[in-house]
């Protein structure tokens, strides 16, 4: 049988799923060890570490996503340029040859994707998998999609293809307010010491939709907190819903649309939460994406290169 060993290699942590050949998730193994925890030359001995065992069985080929392919990853696979349907992702996809002499020519690495707008380029890598995996699920061929997260990115898909896209880095924004600006003291230390107010939230959305930009928005946390109208534990669920509301006002979302939401299960729900109160539907995912994204990918590559 004709396993896949699937994997979203990250940043800060690499989530392992090994398939079966029609899909279906065997087992899935997670650890922190993320790009930014490896020295350079490391991949490979992480690699053998963490997964290596799936490796041994027959037939058994791997496919990674996210910034394992990038400059400071394992092994570098350039971005395709939009428009990028699976043709072109499994088209070029990179061989690892860094890895031990029995698993040459098993392993390899999808690539990111790149657009430009007015001049300025956009790239992703991990969310193209993602994408093409919610795209097979829901027996799509068309749709926006976000993908919400540290850079959320708004993903516009037309006949099967990646048309454009859209990074937008609130989730990083939310995260500098939250502890390096004069927000930061009227709010708890740290979100995992609250339970998420929603609220606070939706009332946070609603301020962000209706008022000006964050710019100004965001100081009524302060005034808030100042003048007792809002408890510190509110506080921060309210500033997240100002940040994604924020995110929302700047999207052309004609009342009526449907958004594909992929993503981790808490903020997606409020990422639906707040398309809902925008008048926009939004129709929920999460890793099931991810795995059959890598899945259908290296389906379309055996078809182009049977031999492989």
């Amino acid at each position: 049988m004709n396993r896949l060993l699937a994997i979203d290699w990250g940043s800060t942590s690499m989530r392992a799923a090994l398939l079966d050949e029609a899909g279906a998730v065997v087992a899935l193994r997670s650890t922190p060890r993320g790009m930014l925890t490896i020295a350079p030359g490391g991949f490979a001995e992480v690699f053998e570490a963490q997964v290596g065992d799936w490796m041994d069985g027959p037939g058994t080929r791997c496919l990674m996503a996210g910034m394992v392919g990038s400059k400071q990853g394992w092994v570098e696979a350039p971005y395709c340029a939009c428009p990028a349907g699976l043709d072109e992702i499994a088209a070029a996809l990179q061989a690892v040859v860094e890895a031990r002499p029995s698993r040459r020519g098993r392993i390899a690495i999808v690539p990111g994707v790149s657009c430009e707008r007015d001049g300025v380029p956009d790239v992703m890598r991990g969310e193209e998998t993602q994408v093409f995996g919610a795209l097979d699920l829901l027996g799509l061929h068309d749709g926006l999609f976000v993908l919400p997260g540290t850079h959320s990115k708004w993903v516009m898909v037309e006949g099967g293809r990646i048309r454009d896209f859209t990074t937008v880095m609130s989730g990083e924004l939310y995260d500098l307010l939250r502890r390096h600006s004069i927000l930061s003291r009227s709010l708890p230390p740290a979100d995992a010491e609250v339970a998420h107010d929603a609220a606070a939230f939706e009332r946070g959305v609603r301020a962000a939709l209706s008022g000006g930009s964050l710019l100004q928005t965001a100081f009524s946390v302060r005034t808030l907190a100042l003048f007792g109208r809002m408890s510190a534990e509110a506080l921060a669920s309210y500033l997240s819903g100002l940040v994604i509301g924020e995110e929302l006002r700047c999207r052309p979302l004609p009342r009526g649309a449907k958004v594909v939401i992929v993503g981790a299960p808490a903020l997606a729900r409020r990422f639906e939460r707040a398309l809902g109160i925008a008048g926009v539907a939004g129709v929920l995912l999460g890793d099931e994406a991810a795995w059959r994204g890598l899945h259908v990918i290296q389906a379309r590559a055996s078809a182009l290169f049977p031999e492989a």
